[in-house]
């Protein structure tokens, strides 16, 4: 191929790159906000602590997919 030509195999790694991306800025975006809302909940005088477990809940598996992602873009390389 000539120099800035890509095959179609480049244009799926790169769209499926930006896509993992968007999704995790959108990951993030979401985690930062359960941190917000647990935050305020816990300042409360009586805080529902069913309602913060179950923010705490969605923060962990949130946590487990951006990780996922996260090594989707960046593979461990092995020594």
């Amino acid at each position: 191929m000539a120099g800035g030509e890509m095959d179609g195999d480049d244009r799926v790694v790169q769209v499926s790159d930006s896509a993992i991306r968007n999704e995790l800025a959108q990951l993030r975006q979401e985690h930062r906000d359960l941190d917000m809302a647990i935050d305020a909940l816990q300042a409360k005088p009586h805080p529902d602590s069913l309602q913060i477990q179950r923010l705490k809940k969605r923060k962990l598996v949130l946590k487990d997919r951006i990780s996922a992602l996260e090594d989707k873009l960046l593979p461990d390389i092995i020594a």
